[in-house]
């Protein structure tokens, strides 16, 4: 999982931050050793050019590669081609994204940045392409951002590389480096003050949840967490993970466990804000359905440990929910539209019709609807039409819709500004996800994030 080409000098300093801990071990990897042959050739880069404003950009896999898209104008920028099931990642610099594809986890420009300047900022452009960076892995797995650091988990080996997310393509990056006891399915995020929550498992099950120091020293640990899946960061740095049966919650070094009202009752994937106490779940009450066919989301309150579900209009999928910038929930239904939930009150003030009806397929490769929330609006692939759509999330008003030459997959977007955390969600546990699989079979697929 080493980033291709680093230098000696600046690997020897990057191993002397490798995370010591009981239970936790080193890569073992020497300088010597590390980083795998540089790429034959590599891209140059695009001239770029100044422009205005900042300028979001999209990115699209479809079955054979990624397509880049102008946030504002859905045009298709850059159609650009990776073997394997493609997934796709925001690398947490607001400028580039991991295309997770055979070998690991590639860097690609997409083609937008913000360069501060003292008291104000310029910004530039340039076409998308593949940087030809990309961090090794045997089954690259989540990608978390957080606090300015980016955080890769590797489900083949457990291995876990984090680096400051403005550097992703520096080959000077200094790294951290981890190895969980076994290799599962997991995450680790690491929090503002340097510790790290990491999930504990194996490939047969996963469990729990430890919490390192900065040294790697273990501050807090626990196993009341079956099938721990996802993460995800809410208001004064509370971190929430999902089990089959509620959540853990990691505040002030402490862990605490909230009940779900089912006695199964799965929360797999979260969305948090970072001004907000109130993180969004998916919800599944049935351990033996595929699909959650009972249309509820839950809502944690990390303030108070309080859980709720909210009833929706119609089911959904875990990939299509998102937040919006007041904290309100986003989530589109198999009915076709977005549905909008006010997560203080509990209710769904607003359904807009998006696109037209569809169902949940239990291959969760297989192409889908999709949501991902950016600058107050909702993105939605519509993959039946070869289409994306763009929704204010404030109004309702689907406001341009762009047709495609490929049938989307997975959506994900950056904002071509330098810090990308401030007033965005955290999405965590949307990687290989055992939705419409049985969990406690473990992670197969080779890729996830």
């Amino acid at each position: 999982m080493h980033p291709r080409a680093p230098r000696p000098a600046r690997l020897a300093a990057a191993l002397a931050l490798t995370l010591l801990a009981a239970g936790c071990s080193t890569s073992g990897t020497t300088a010597e050793q590390a980083g795998p042959a540089s790429p034959s050739s590599s891209p140059s880069t695009p001239p770029a050019t100044e422009a205005g404003a900042a300028s979001p950009r999209l990115a699209i896999t479809h079955d054979g590669g990624v397509q880049v898209l102008d946030a504002t104008t859905l045009e298709v920028l850059a159609d650009l081609p990776f073997e394997g099931f493609a997934r796709v990642n925001p690398a947490g610099d607001g400028r580039h994204v991991f295309v997770t594809a055979t070998g690991g986890w590639h860097v690609v420009d997409a083609g937008a940045w913000e360069e501060p300047h003292g008291d104000h900022s310029h910004f530039y452009t340039s076409t998308p392409h593949d940087t030809g960076v990309v961090f090794e892995a045997e089954e690259a797995g989540h990608v978390v951002n957080h606090a300015g650091r980016t955080v890769l988990f590797d489900d083949g080996t457990g291995h876990v590389v984090s680096f400051d997310s403005d550097e992703v393509t520096d080959p000077d990056r200094e790294v951290r480096e981890m190895s969980t006891p076994s290799a599962h399915h997991g995450v680790a995020v690491e929090l503002s003050d340097g510790s790290t929550i990491v999930t504990e498992g194996d490939e047969e099950s996963r469990d729990g949840i430890r919490l390192l120091d900065p040294s790697g020293n273990q501050v807090a640990a626990s196993t009341e967490c079956p099938n721990v899946h996802g993460e995800t960061v809410a208001a004064d740095e509370v971190v929430v993970v999902g089990c089959t049966d509620g959540v853990l919650m990691v505040e002030d070094g402490r862990i605490t466990k909230i009940d779900s009202p089912d006695e199964y009752g799965r929360i797999g994937n979260q969305w948090g804000l970072d001004d907000s106490a109130i993180v969004v779940g998916d919800y599944r009450a049935e351990e033996d359905t595929p699909t959650d066919a009972v249309g509820k989301i839950s809502l944690i309150d990390t303030a108070t440990g309080q859980l709720r579900l909210v009833q929706l209009p119609s089911p959904y999928w875990y990939r299509s929910i998102g937040r919006g910038e007041d904290g309100e929930a986003v989530v589109l239904g198999t009915d076709g539209a977005l549905h909008v939930v006010d997560t203080a009150a509990g209710t769904v003030t607003r359904s807009t019709p998006v696109i037209a009806p569809w169902q949940v397929q239990e291959d969760w490769q297989a192409p889908q609807p999709q949501v991902f929330t950016m600058d107050g609006t909702a993105y939605i692939t519509e993959p039946a039409a070869k289409s994306v759509h763009a929704v204010d999330i404030a109004t309702g008003e689907v406001y341009r819709s762009g047709r495609l030459t490929v049938t989307p997959n997975e959506l994900k977007g950056v904002t071509g500004e330098a810090d990308e955390h401030a007033g965005h969600d955290h999405e965590g546990g949307d990687g290989h996800e055992d939705e419409g699989a049985h969990e406690d079979e473990g992670a197969t697929a080779g890729a996830g994030a």
